[in-house]
């Protein structure tokens, strides 16, 4: 493939193509050029006349690598770089293996709020199935690479090279694989191969250069018709797209790439998007991609991350063991005068969507977990972050009665990887709550994350921002951590404390 070497004045032209909405209005970039869509944070909802909550499970992990790179670097933290349940979502949690023929277990846990006195949270956790490698069915990946001259810097294409490296020694002879590169035009650098042939795999990674512009929607259509041309009846199907998101010729507007992936997630393919480097990162267009096209979504900022991510998780990043999962939750009005979603902000749903199994929504892999938390002010507990409440002339005002303890009712609906019907299963929440210092280590430390994650949107919800605070609930969540990780974000706190100074 033909690599264009990229000029002055054509890295001048994109950075300006990149600064234009399609209405050729400026939009919001930060002071190194990288691009993250807008959040609100979710407010507090009144019981009384919005009982039901609906939202799609996300398991991307990108914020919190991205946040760690941030920090590690000295930077400043941008607030839209944090999406909380990215963060909370990075870390696995202790849940049980289902015990039936459903692909995830429920578990919910109730406790106090450590950031608002008198508040009370409920952790919602999902365990997919842990499925053996040796009997998941045969995957057929076609690696989408961004070879453009944005990608030259050490921890864009040099880092991603040694990324897929990683993935590849985690398939099978059953497994094959493809490679499509894209700069100023995209091509096919290796036609579908046989995993066995590591060799030649590997050789076509290394041929890889960066150079020219960023064509990412012809590099698309070409990866989704490769795979499709391949296409393994009940196989695992999928592209990997690694790229900075820097798409600046043809379709590139996060509008047109929404459109595009969204047409293409009907092929029964699913997408990998992996993020690389900084300066004129795109995390927009990553997610956008992400959430609208079955897809999940990370950020490389290290080996370390790719090893994780590409390794370890592998199976859950990988193969999907249930599609389009969406979680509803009903409150009782008798125990809860007012609760909100923390995160999930660009995943919540219509009420009427959770029936409607038209509506895309997340998918969970292989022993994957997914973790949200809802803040809860009970019925007894007046709150200065209580919603006024508007006068209702026909509505009920009665409190629900005869269902004794029960705080909430939690419904999931998910399709089987090839299916197009939903199931549905439900779980009741009892309102028993224990104090936070009796509270388990996963809930302490989802909690932890939560708060930093808070405290680093600068929320107007919370009282307390106390960073030792912070660290100190960490601490006692931190458990047995086998891996780390836990160990990290309390590093990760502390070094954040230090940049505040």
């Amino acid at each position: 493939m033909d690599v264009i070497m990229e000029t002055p004045a054509m890295d001048k032209e994109m950075k300006f193509e990149e600064s234009l909405d399609d209405n050729g209005k400026n939009i919001e970039t930060n002071q190194n050029d990288e691009e993250y869509a807008s959040l609100i944070e979710n407010p507090f909802e009144l019981t009384k006349s919005q009982p039901v909550s609906t939202f799609s499970i996300d398991v991307d992990k990108a914020a919190y690598s991205n946040i760690r790179r941030m920090i590690n670097n000295g930077e400043t933290v941008d607030k839209n770089a944090v999406r909380i349940e990215e963060m909370v979502n990075y870390f696995k949690y202790n849940y049980p293996q289902p015990q039936n023929n459903d692909p995830f277990s429920i578990n919910t846990e109730y406790s106090d709020s450590p950031w608002n006195p008198q508040h009370k949270l409920l952790k919602i956790g999902l365990q997919g199935k842990n499925i053996p490698l040796d009997i998941l069915p045969p995957s057929n990946i076609v690696f989408l690479i961004d070879t453009s001259g944005s990608m030259q810097a050490e921890d864009k294409l040099p880092l991603l090279k040694q990324s897929l490296k990683i993935l590849l020694n985690q398939l099978r002879p059953q497994d094959k694989v493809g490679i499509v590169a894209y700069a100023g035009s995209a091509g096919v650098i290796l036609p579908s191969t046989s995993a066995t042939d590591k060799n030649k795999i590997l050789e076509a990674f290394e041929m890889l250069q960066a150079g020219g512009s960023t064509a990412g929607g012809e590099g698309i259509e070409l990866a989704y018709k490769l795979a499709k041309e391949n296409f393994i009846k009940k196989g695992n199907n999928r592209v990997v797209l690694a790229t900075d998101g820097d798409f600046n010729v043809g379709t590139s507007s996060v509008a047109n790439l929404e459109t595009l992936i969204e047409e293409k997630r009907k092929s029964g393919i699913y997408l990998t998007c992996l993020g690389y480097g900084m300066g004129n990162y795109k995390d927009d267009k990553m997610e956008t991609l992400a959430d609208k096209g079955n897809g999940n979504y990370a950020y490389i900022d290290n080996l370390q991350e790719a090893g994780k991510f590409l390794g370890k998780e592998f199976a859950g990043s990988i193969y999907t063991i249930a599609k389009d999962v969406k979680v509803q939750i009903e409150f009782n009005p008798k125990y809860v005068k007012s609760y909100r979603l923390i995160g999930y902000e660009n995943r919540k749903l219509r009420n009427e969507d959770f029936e409607n199994d038209k509506i895309d929504a997340g998918e969970l892999g292989s022993g994957h977990t997914v973790t949200a938390l809802y803040e809860i002010i009970p019925a007894n507990v007046n709150s200065e972050f209580l919603p006024k409440e508007g006068k209702l002339k026909y509505s009920s005002n009665a409190a629900s009665k005869g269902f004794g303890d029960e705080l909430a009712t939690v419904k999931f609906r998910y399709k089987k990887p090839d299916g197009e019907k939903s199931t549905e299963i439900s779980q009741i929440v009892r309102n028993s709550g224990l104090r936070i210092s009796s509270a388990s280590p996963d809930f302490k430390f989802a909690t932890s994350v939560a708060w930093f994650g808070l405290v680093l949107r600068d929320s107007k919800l919370i009282k307390n921002k106390s960073l030792n605070a912070v660290e100190n609930l960490a601490k006692e969540g931190k458990s047995s951590d086998e891996e780390g990780y836990r160990s990290e974000f309390i590093g990760l706190v502390q070094q954040y404390k230090t940049i505040k100074k």
